[in-house]
């Protein structure tokens, strides 16, 4: 497959599965493998992508974020409650690393992650802001999207409704509490890959595939927004057991 429309796909995938409770780790890993996309480095590819809708949720959310910087007092329940959140997937990803990349475990993901958005929308409340112990216990529930298939966004947003929140601020917290762990671990990423870059080794569908990454990603967060304030999770629980099963059956 050309190089260039290699990097297209995969760029819209992680743009639209990012931010939509579906696993964008787990749609990358089942489209290589039901497509026989073949590139070198693949997980620095991932990562660079991954950089690309954080990039996505910096410009959505500037105006938030210049206010965070700018009034962090006003905002110190925010600003603790994603760094004291970030510290459980961050130790937990030291120590999983990258093991577990594969269709068969991505489905299980999938189903996994479906049973959770049903438990949590059955006893959603929505009427408690955002705490600092609801900050922490969130972001225990954003290590399991360490496990393809889970979803970081799923399973933070089902967090934030077994602890009461509002869909949609479950889903702008779900948003701020991702930005250090996805920069962190792409940062990381690039500095161990700086004989890649030094080598001069860009390629025209990574520009591209990064590029497509940052403007779907822009109108995924606008999209899952909107979508939250009048619907459930459910709809996303049910592609996600019909593409698990389907993972099953044929890859």
């Amino acid at each position: 497959m050309n190089d260039v429309i290699t990097g297209i796909i995969l760029g819209f995938v992680q743009g639209i599965t990012e931010f939509l409770p579906v696993s964008s780790s787990g749609h990358l890993i089942v489209f290589r493998d039901f497509l026989g996309i073949e590139i070198a480095n693949s997980l620095l590819f991932d990562v660079l992508l991954h950089l690309a809708t954080a990039l996505a949720i910096i410009v959505y959310f500037r105006a938030d974020i210049v206010g965070l910087f700018k009034q962090p007092r006003e905002h110190r329940v925010l600003w603790l409650a994603i760094i004291l959140g970030t510290i459980p997937a961050a130790l937990l990803g030291l120590f999983l690393g990258d093991s577990y990349r594969s269709s068969s475990v991505v489905a299980i993901g999938l189903i996994v992650g479906s049973i959770l958005f049903i438990i949590a929308e059955k006893f959603a409340t929505q009427n408690k802001p955002l705490s600092l112990q609801k900050g922490i216990f969130i972001g225990a529930f954003q290590a399991l999207a360490l496990i393809p298939g889970m979803s970081r966004s799923g399973s933070t947003i089902s967090g934030g409704l077994l602890l009461g929140m509002k869909r949609d601020e479950a889903a702008k917290f779900s948003f701020f509490l991702g930005l250090p762990i996805i920069m962190g671990a792409g940062l990381l990423e690039v500095v161990r890959s700086f004989e890649y870059f030094a080598g001069g080794q860009i390629s025209m569908g990574l520009i591209v595939g990064v590029i497509t990454a940052f403007v779907t990603g822009v109108f995924s967060i606008h999209f899952l927004l909107q979508f939250l304030r009048n619907h459930t999770l459910i709809g996303f629980a049910w592609y996600r057991i019909i593409l698990a099963i389907l993972i099953l059956l044929f890859i």
